[in-house]
């Protein structure tokens, strides 16, 4: 992505002036909505940060049919330092179109906003393109293009039609949807029924998920940190497909087990709570940063990983020598699977990252093969839901590596169609993919 001229965070704090800052930071120099939402949310408080929050992910979930709008009622491009004010009259068009916020504050709040972004002069534009907007209808009127009305990227897009054809409109549809929030229970600490009996004595409505056993899924949105024995480690939050990886994995008392690209420790936590007998559990990624976010889950839930930063592909950097009961190799992805949860994604992403990541997950996967025992199984697991860094990377490892042997996961599985894949909304989950191979002992 190529970077525009960088513009300063408004002297001034702003609702809407900081919002539309993070969705021109993430369109238009790539960075990712968590890093922008940090810096801006500094400055607010409460409501107003869940505002941001909703208001800048929400722009990115209908970006195309915003940018069709505006294409058609904007004369011709901004460009320069004014070029963020195209960014705050999406924003404005998305509270007209998509929001409960009232047209009046909606158009007023937004042309204010223009001068905390150096655009006094342009007030007047900004409020005439919500009035014709208003004063068109649009809001109404359907978008005929399949590719916009998606609020996806044309190439991915047709990825998804071209990889799954019978149920495209569903994953799209899926992908564009809220996600529930899935727990799951720490049972080294709480049974997951008294930790639902807690649930329900603070009136939060939930449902538990038979194929989940120490998942609980709440039916609303609450604040994590006020449900009951948060401080406690009673529970992590983790979807229902991540929560599969340990299951999956099965690891037995007494081995010694490696996560791979750990963080944020989601499956490194419930690898002790499937196991607590483990004799030993290292946890290695290669950003130091979001390992400390690994340390303090840990902490919290009371689990006791070796925690290392280490690059995947030179273990020599920080492995011991002894080879490893079982992998879990969490591989870096497109996450093309939990767009619904970080929406800019989708915007984040390009069509030649794809390849890129396919060349880096077989690196991996080669380098994780070669720390294995004999005898020992490698859970491969991405939150994508494109092929090319799923089924068809391990088909190309199984052909390369004599002494791999596919273990099944789901009916139907075969070395030309390989591992369990779940679509983005199947189960209420999200996108996720899994094979599990034995490593031959002969």
């Amino acid at each position: 992505m190529a970077s525009v001229q960088p513009v300063p965070l408004p002297r001034q704090k702003n609702l809407r002036a900081d919002t539309a800052w993070v969705i021109f930071q993430i369109l238009e120099n790539g960075k990712s909505s968590r890093e922008c939402l940090a810096k801006v949310q500094r400055r607010h408080h409460g409501k107003d940060n869940a505002w941001i929050q909703e208001m800048s992910l929400g722009v990115m979930r209908q970006l195309p049919v915003l940018q069709f709008w505006l294409r058609g009622l904007l004369d011709k491009p901004l460009k320069g330092n004014k070029k963020i004010l195209e960014h705050l009259m999406l924003l404005g068009l998305y509270q007209l179109a998509f929001s409960r916020v009232s047209s009046h504050a909606a158009v007023s709040e937004t042309v204010n906003a223009a001068s905390y972004l150096g655009g006094m002069s342009l007030k007047g534009l900004v409020n005439a393109i919500l009035r014709n907007f208003e004063r068109q209808g649009l809001a109404d009127k359907p978008v005929d293009d399949p590719i916009i009305a998606s609020g996806l990227p044309k190439w991915l897009f047709k990825r998804i039609q071209d990889a799954y054809p019978q149920v495209a409109d569903r994953i799209i549809e899926q992908t564009n949807d809220q996600a529930p929030i899935w727990l799951r229970v720490n049972t080294c600490q709480v049974s997951r029924e008294t930790f639902c009996d807690a649930l329900t004595e603070m009136n939060i409505p939930f449902e538990t998920v038979a194929s989940h056993p120490q998942a609980v899924r709440l039916i609303t949105r609450s604040d994590i940190t006020a449900l009951p024995g948060y401080d406690k480690g009673w529970f992590a939050v983790q979807d229902g497909a991540a929560q599969l990886a340990a299951l999956y994995l099965d690891p037995q008392p007494g081995e010694t087990i490696l996560d791979c690209c750990a963080a944020p420790g989601g499956k490194t936590g419930h690898l002790f709570e499937v196991q607590p007998e483990l004799a030993r559990c290292i946890a290695i990624d290669s950003d130091a940063i979001r390992l400390e976010r690994v340390k303090e889950n840990m902490t919290r839930l009371k689990h006791h990983p070796e925690i290392k930063t280490g690059d995947a592909l030179r273990p020599d950097q920080w492995w011991d020598g002894k080879l490893f009961d079982r992998i879990l190799l969490d591989a870096p992805c497109s996450a093309t699977g939990v767009i619904r949860r970080h929406p800019d994604i989708r915007w984040l992403r390009k069509p030649a990252d794809i390849a890129a990541l396919g060349a880096l997950q077989s690196e991996i996967l080669d380098v994780m093969w070669s720390l294995l025992k004999p005898g020992g199984t490698l859970l491969y697991a991405t939150c994508s839901i494109l092929p090319d860094e799923n089924r068809e990377q391990i088909k190309q490892f199984l052909a390369r590596t004599t002494d791999a042997e596919l273990s099944e996961l789901c009916e139907g599985e075969s070395r030309d169609f390989p591992g369990r894949q779940i679509a983005t909304g199947e189960e209420q989950m999200d996108g996720f993919y899994y094979a599990r191979l034995i490593k031959s002992s002969h």
